[in-house]
């Protein structure tokens, strides 16, 4: 299943942010275990770095970053996304809809955000990181 994760979620993992850690931390371990093909915008990238240098030197910052890269496959952001993120009136927050554009390029079946609301006019469904652990949680 692919899956693109929304920077919140990698946040929580990365700055340990209570009271989402452990479900954002699950969804990250199934990407990392390839349960889940979990996709990240090229933007999430950016973002992050700008953000974790706030907790973290700037090389610290660069390590944790390449090491996304080895869990996680980067979409690219390009023209047609970003015309299309501005244009898309259904949106408050042009960064929100860039994800979904980004998620669509990839051809995801859900975005995983803490922020569903934000993705309400979303073309493609989107899941909190506790919906994503129950999808994978043994029901005996």
């Amino acid at each position: 299943m692919r899956m693109l994760i929304d920077t919140n979620v990698v946040m929580d993992v990365l700055v340990g942010r209570e009271p989402f850690l452990q479900q954002s931390q699950q969804v990250v371990k199934l990407c990392t275990d390839h349960v889940i093909h979990g996709y990240l915008a090229a933007h999430t990238i950016t973002n992050l770095f700008y953000i974790l240098r706030k907790y973290y030197n700037m090389e610290e910052c660069r390590d944790i970053l390449l090491g996304l890269l080895d869990i996680f496959s980067i979409v690219s952001i390009d023209e047609e996304n970003l015309k299309r993120s501005l244009l898309n009136k259904e949106f408050k927050d042009v960064e929100d809809c860039l994800q979904m554009e980004c998620g669509r390029s990839a051809n995801v079946t859900y975005i995983v955000t803490r922020n569903v609301k934000d993705f309400v006019g979303s073309d493609i469904p989107c899941l909190a990181p506790d919906e994503v652990c129950a999808m994978f949680t043994d029901k005996d």
